[in-house]
């Protein structure tokens, strides 16, 4: 800021009406009449320095000021920013604020950190949602909600099976053969409105529709289950018989009766191998529930269709190749109190149908199940789901939606 000069005095000659004329012409002062008012100072183009700012602008010519820190000019331009990468800029021990004092340090937010490792797991966890799931079920338990298909190629403790030994290398090779393997319970009690021998007679109906709705060599082999339908009381036989004729996603005959398509798939043998019990419980005042859980194994072999199609792919096809399809089905059979309720006499009405599958092929639903062979089957779609075990009946059945893959069949 530039500083005003003292003026000189003017030189006084004696002779001007209100001053000293400095040319001795006798002419009068022009800065007679001036007056300093606010007007005339504020338009001033020089200005003079006030006592602090000289003093300190006659200081700073020796010592320059020392900045503080925490105070920024805007001629100091944009503040430095800290490199990435674990490098971090160069600060003062310990800032202090404009009147010398240290500056209070500021706390570390652990809500930040925090945030970034719940995105990052996040992320982690939509990338793969398959492992999750079979770390889950693994873990606490199948907890999936899909069918369990498979590959033929998944383990069979290293016995392969033939049409002479369809069983080999499956655990249901000790299991029992159609109803035989069916459990009920030892003495039947009485239940609800039900007497022990009419428990005990409810009972066998429910296995007798068991062995036609999966048993039956007819049905196994692709035929209407006529016997099954009529069994049924009149709203669960027209739901049965609607899957039947319009299969589709969610109407699937699979869900009630076990079919192979004959082009495709053809039993080994009439034996099928069986293990599962039913349970009675009562109802209260409704009746009594009859809850079937249980898992059959089927030997097959492939069909003209199949062996058509490997032929055309590989020159040849293997007629004696044989594989397993396990099905687990769990059907919850109601029985209401003829004296409070109007009832079919004698039939069976179904409240709940859950199924799984191991080893047919994903997202077909033409009221067949498709076992995939070896060296026959064209390969399926990938399974999207956990790997489960279909022998394991410890673990809930998972119910439908993507299929996964089996351990063994």
């Amino acid at each position: 800021m530039p500083i005003a000069e003292e003026p000189e005095p003017r030189p006084a000659g004696g002779d001007e009406p209100n001053g000293s004329d400095p040319s001795g012409a006798g002419r009068k002062d022009p800065f007679a009449d001036l007056v300093l008012d606010e007007e005339f100072v504020r338009s001033a183009t020089v200005k003079e320095q006030s006592g602090r700012t000289r003093m300190l602008s006659a200081r700073w010519k020796h010592t320059p000021p020392v900045d503080p820190g925490g105070r920024r000019s805007v001629n100091d331009g944009p503040p430095a920013r800290g490199r990435r990468f674990r490098r971090k800029p160069v600060r003062p021990a310990r800032a202090v604020d404009a009147w010398g004092d240290p500056r209070p340090r500021r706390r570390l937010e652990w809500r930040t950190p925090l945030y970034v490792l719940l995105t990052v797991a996040v992320l982690l966890v939509a990338l793969n949602i398959d492992g999750l799931k079979f770390w889950y079920s693994t873990h606490f338990g199948y907890a999936s909600d899909h069918p369990v298909s498979a590959s033929p190629a998944a383990e069979r403790d290293g016995r392969q099976p033939t049409p002479d030994h369809p069983w080999a290398g499956s655990p249901a090779e000790d299991w029992a053969a159609g109803t035989d393997g069916i459990e009920l319970p030892k003495t039947p009690r009485a239940t609800g409105a039900f007497g022990a021998d009419e428990v005990a007679a409810r009972l066998q109906s429910v296995r007798a529709y068991l062995a036609a709705a999966h048993l039956d060599p007819k049905v196994v082999s692709g035929g209407r289950p006529d016997a099954a339908l009529a069994m049924l009381d009149g709203r669960t036989r027209e739901a049965a018989a609607a899957s039947l004729d319009h299969p589709s996603a969610t109407s699937d005959p699979t869900a009630w009766f076990t079919r192979f398509d004959p082009r495709e798939a053809v039993p080994v043998t009439d034996v099928v191998k069986v293990r599962g019990r039913i349970d009675v419980t009562a109802d209260g005042e409704n009746g009594v529930l009859m809850r079937a859980d249980v898992s059959y194994v089927y030997a097959l072999r492939p069909g003209p269709k199949t062996a058509d199609q490997a032929a055309s792919a590989n020159g040849s096809a293997d007629l004696a190749e044989t594989v397993r399809t396990i099905v687990r089905q769990v059907d919850t059979f109601h029985f209401y109190d003829p004296a409070k309720y109007q009832v079919d006499p004698g039939k069976l009405a179904i409240d709940e149908t859950v199924e799984s599958f191991g080893n047919s092929t994903c997202g077909r639903y033409d009221g067949f199940l498709h076992p995939e062979f070896d060296r026959s089957t064209r390969p399926g779609p990938v399974p999207t789901g956990p790997t489960a075990d279909p022998y394991d009946r410890d673990r809930v059945p998972p119910g439908t939606g993507n299929c996964g893959s089996a351990s063994r069949t």
